[in-house]
């Protein structure tokens, strides 16, 4: 290919290539703008099909009914670590990790999905319509649970793709490349997530679609590799992306809080800066062993008059909830690692976690109190009783969630800096500083009026923690941790927290003068709000209502309409 832009050529950027060189690129692509050392490329190298095994994934034909996230489910019911689909038959787990592609992640992520996958997947290779044809498409599942590479067959934009351990099934969106010689895994993975694999990429197929055929058809240079040595460079990648991805709570290998990780004194924000000044090293540690790797193939691919090593900040795919790009620096987002804090107590004051024992603690169907003890015995800080915890705008309740928020602090951070912690999350959620109010009052206001919809997106409109709200006026509002409901919840709520509270506010009505005539309103406004929620919540109530954490979130919630809040 040359252009042709010169005097005698009448038409600017005029490119001339020719069809022999079309033929040297797998597929024949009109790829006009290929410069000739490119088609070289094509026609003296290796394709990864010739490496790898290149497999699309099975496809349920109903998502909804055999696909959760994994928090949906109890934990005892899903199985981490299978290697094979034997051990799946006759087992008791019914749900396996499954890789669906995801957004724009490399090295290691996007690792949310389970599958439906018991008895070696008898429900779903046996999911006929009416008419006896199979509708499921269970194709190549003999490599389930085998490392692989993985890689998302839409993007929103550049190729990435992703190092698997093993133990996970696959589905047409998140097609896998397969050896059973692990180190070429990684030998290869760096071509995927390079400028070299995305430059080859746009010329083989210039879409946002990547089908298996397209990656396979990437050439490797593999003779022209002087060493393994680069390989280093991709545990590293791997490593602080993995790091990265268990560092929040939606990871199963979650263990606690960033904050509290990073602790060493009993202020918060020294964890804070403890924590930005780690995870800024980590992010530049991988932008360089990026552009090293870019370097490393751009050489061997003799590429450096077309492409340059240098990776955009904003293509590194870690912390992008926690940290924005500007001029050039990383930012970090204190609100963001404060909700994640704020979140992680939330978690404490059910049970699912405590500061006290990492990782997961109540995770099971209906498990309580007792199942706590058991687990983390001489716990500094134990979960509320009764899975109702009240968001009010006063605290009318022992266990009201601010109450409950200082006590962790207490527990977390010590009691004789409680006053600047509070001051510090305070001033991470307050948008302006001006008429915030008290710190205890910011935070009663993020819990009422934001921590669930921040929970829902955490939580990819599948919460764990339920608001049950009585409406607008915000006059009643209750989390619930939908592992520990039980049938007697809500008749608990009911009588020991709305009739409860119903009969407060009618007596602080009765205390106000002439003169709160406002107040008076406002707060009478909120009793008939719970009259009118009163009498949902008892017809609820007395259904008994039973849920089964394996239909997940989108089934069970929708038992409790007219008492929760919307998703």
């Amino acid at each position: 290919m040359t252009n042709d832009d010169s005097a005698n050529n009448p038409v600017p950027n005029f490119y001339r290539a020719s069809a022999v060189d079309f033929k040297k690129i797998p597929g024949s692509p009109i790829a006009y703008w290929a410069t000739e050392k490119v088609n070289d490329i094509f026609s003296e190298c290796d394709v990864l099909n010739d490496l790898l095994e290149m497999r699309k994934g099975l496809a349920t034909s109903d998502n909804d009914r055999f696909l959760k996230e994994w928090h949906e489910v109890e934990l005892n019911n899903i199985n981490f670590s299978c290697k094979s689909r034997e051990e799946t038959i006759n087992s008791k787990e019914k749900w396996y990790p499954i890789n669906k592609g995801g957004p724009f992640k490399k090295w290691y992520g996007n690792n949310e999905i389970v599958i439906n996958w018991q008895n070696d997947g008898y429900e779903i290779r046996n999911f006929y319509d009416k008419n006896g044809k199979l509708r499921s498409r269970p194709q190549n599942i003999k490599y389930s649970f085998k490392p692989a590479l993985t890689w998302s067959k839409i993007t929103s934009g550049r190729f990435s793709a992703r190092f698997c351990f093993g133990s996970y099934l696959f589905d047409d969106a998140g097609a896998i490349g397969y050896t059973d010689d692990e180190n070429l895994l990684k030998e290869i993975l760096p071509i995927l997530t390079s400028k070299i694999g995305n430059h080859l990429l746009d010329i083989i197929n210039g879409t946002l679609n990547f089908q298996i055929g397209d990656v396979s058809r990437v050439p490797y240079c593999r003779k022209k590799l002087k060493s393994n040595n680069h390989i280093d460079l991709v545990n590293s990648c791997i490593n602080i992306s993995k790091q990265e991805w268990d560092s929040r709570e939606t990871s199963w290998d979650f263990t606690t809080n960033e904050l509290l990780h990073y602790k060493t004194t009993e202020q918060i924000e020294d964890a804070y800066n403890n924590y930005c000044t780690y995870w800024k090293d980590q992010f530049f540690k991988l932008h360089a062993n990026e552009e090293e790797l870019n370097r490393i193939f751009i050489d061997i691919y003799d590429l450096a008059d077309e492409l340059i090593p240098d990776v955009p900040l904003e293509d590194i795919t870690i912390l992008k909830d926690e940290a924005d790009i500007k001029d050039g620096k990383l930012v970090f987002k204190k609100e963001t690692l404060v909700k994640q804090f704020i979140s992680y107590a939330v978690g404490c004051m059910f049970g699912r976690y405590s500061p006290d024992k990492e990782g997961l603690i109540l995770v099971n169907q209906g498990e309580n109190i007792d199942d706590f003890r058991k687990k983390v015995p001489d716990a500094s800080f134990m979960p509320d009783d009764d899975d109702i915890i009240p968001i009010l705008e006063d605290e009318y309740f022992t266990d009201d969630i601010v109450s409950r928020f200082r006590e962790f602090l207490k527990v977390t951070f010590g009691a004789e800096s409680l006053a600047e912690n509070l001051e510090f999350i305070a001033g991470a959620l307050s948008k302006s500083k001006k008429g915030g109010g008290s710190p205890e009052k910011v935070i009663r206001d993020y819990f009422l009026k934001s921590f669930f919809k921040d929970h829902v997106k955490m939580y990819k409109k599948r919460p764990i923690y339920w608001l049950f709200t009585s409406g607008k006026g915000r006059g009643f509002n209750a989390l619930v941790y939908m592992h520990r409901y039980d049938k007697e919840t809500l008749a608990k709520m009911r009588t020991d927290y709305l009739l409860e509270l119903e009969a407060k506010l009618d007596a602080r009505i009765g205390m106000l003068g002439d003169e709160s005539g406002a107040e008076k309103g406002r707060l009478g406004k909120q009793v008939e709000e719970l009259m009118a929620y009163d009498a949902v919540l008892n017809n609820k109530s007395l259904q008994l209502i039973d849920i089964d954490l394996d239909d997940g979130v989108k089934v069970n919630y929708v038992k409790f309409k007219g008492l929760v809040g919307k998703i």
